[in-house]
């Protein structure tokens, strides 16, 4: 993965939130504060495409984030 990518994953963990309900993890973006939620937003489209082009797996990406 390039740095950006990288840079995206760092920053996202940051905002992944365990749900009360069967302690499942989310993105959250009400944990971002305002100012910087554009840089949230553009770090979730980087994922994103990454995951549509191929470059990594949505159930890799998922671990990387720490969501499972």
């Amino acid at each position: 993965m390039n740095e950006k990518f990288e840079k995206a994953v760092s920053l996202l963990k940051n905002a992944v939130k365990s749900s009360h309900l069967d302690n499942q993890k989310h993105i959250d973006f009400s944990l971002v504060n305002a100012t910087h939620l554009d840089d949230y937003k553009t770090a979730m489209v980087t994922v994103q495409t990454a995951v549509k082009e191929g470059e990594i797996s949505e159930d890799e990406l998922k671990k990387r984030l720490g969501l499972v």
